[in-house]
């Protein structure tokens, strides 16, 4: 019983001292680094190419993100030692722990760029000058020679893209059509199968771009690529009304509302499918995924009309008279909209 006393010791107040002052330290440290902060508002930091840690370290200090620059070198080695350059938002109440951390993880500011479906490349060209977050123009300068200084419709793909702020409208550009190139690879690669009369990629995306303009619904594409699909293998106009837009506005795609006069149906375009048989020599929007598919795997059906059923949606029939009902009932439904 005696011998067992002397192993349980009570520590002395020696020990006690220094794992105090160990724990005493360690708050210390988690206050200074982890905690405090002395960001007192939000600050967009640009961290330039090649800048020393040291150089970084002044420039806060300067501008009053830090105050302690030999914390923040500090906190950098704790973090790998590196740091990468792009522009970085600071939040306010940002711990230099966290700062150092942001910077050696390239935790760049980002904006989010929105390309919907079914635009031309002279929309999305405008959608991009109008975003704030991106730099430069949307043309390639003198003696520029890239895949993106020569962009054709159906070359893009729409998308919802994150990027960087502050990188270049050029470069989301560019992210566009290798997503939409890759796209077409895995087409090849799977044995570039389309449905007949169609030949080629060309091809399937200029379809898909009609079928684009035609309706907004996933649900209703195959059947609107069935009925064009249809047309051409019995050798029968396109007669699409979004080609005609196309040519009439030469290649910007919106009739910035002005309305589809019959005369513009005659309009003198190889992309007038009222005048021409068979598809446009190349697409009249960028399409999305849906698009694509619908094309490639179509509906099974006779259908070689359609027109607006006045919900948004289209109503579809093989016969001539059957077409003309439909687009009496349709004209019935514009008349009543018109009077509201």
């Amino acid at each position: 019983m005696y011998a067992m006393r002397k192993k349980l010791k009570i520590p002395n107040n020696r020990v006690l001292g220094i794992v105090g002052f160990i724990v005493v330290i360690l708050v210390i440290l988690l206050y200074l680094f982890g905690i405090r902060s002395v960001v007192s508002h939000d600050v967009t930091f640009e961290l330039s190419r090649g800048t020393t840690v040291s150089a970084v370290a002044t420039q806060l200090n300067a501008i009053g993100v830090i105050d302690m620059p030999g914390l923040f070198k500090i906190a950098v080695r704790g973090n790998g030692g590196q740091i990468q350059s792009g522009l970085y938002d600071i939040p306010r109440g940002t711990s230099v722990w966290r700062i150092a951390r942001m910077f050696a993880n390239g935790d760049v500011a980002s904006t989010t760029i929105v390309i919907p479906e079914g635009l031309t490349v002279q929309q999305i060209k405008r959608l991009l000058l109008d975003e704030s977050g991106l730099t430069g123009g949307v043309e390639c300068g003198p003696g520029t020679d890239l895949p993106v200084c020569d962009l054709h419709d159906g070359d893009l793909f729409p998308d919802t893209y994150r990027v960087a702020r502050g990188t270049s409208r050029l470069a989301v550009l560019d992210l566009m059509r290798k997503k939409m190139l890759d796209l077409r690879h895995n087409w090849e690669r799977g044995g570039a199968i389309a449905p007949r009369p169609l030949k080629s990629w060309n091809d399937v995306v200029t379809l898909a771009s009609i079928v684009q303009k035609e309706t907004p619904k996933k649900s209703e594409m195959p059947i609107v690529a069935s009925v064009y699909l249809n047309r051409l293998r019995d050798n029968m106009r396109l007669q699409a009304d979004p080609t005609v837009v196309y040519a009439v506005t030469r290649g910007l795609g919106d009739m910035q509302g002005r309305p589809l006069l019959r005369e513009y149906l005659k309009t003198d375009s190889p992309y007038n499918t009222y005048t021409n048989r068979g598809l446009p020599p190349a697409p009249i929007a960028n399409v999305g995924r849906d698009a694509i598919y619908a094309v490639l795997q179509p509906a099974d059906t006779n259908y070689l009309f359609f027109v607006a059923d006045g919900t948004g949606g289209h109503r579809f029939s093989s016969s001539y008279d059957e077409h003309m009902k439909n687009h009496a009932n349709w004209r019935v439904i514009k008349k009543i909209q018109n009077q509201k």
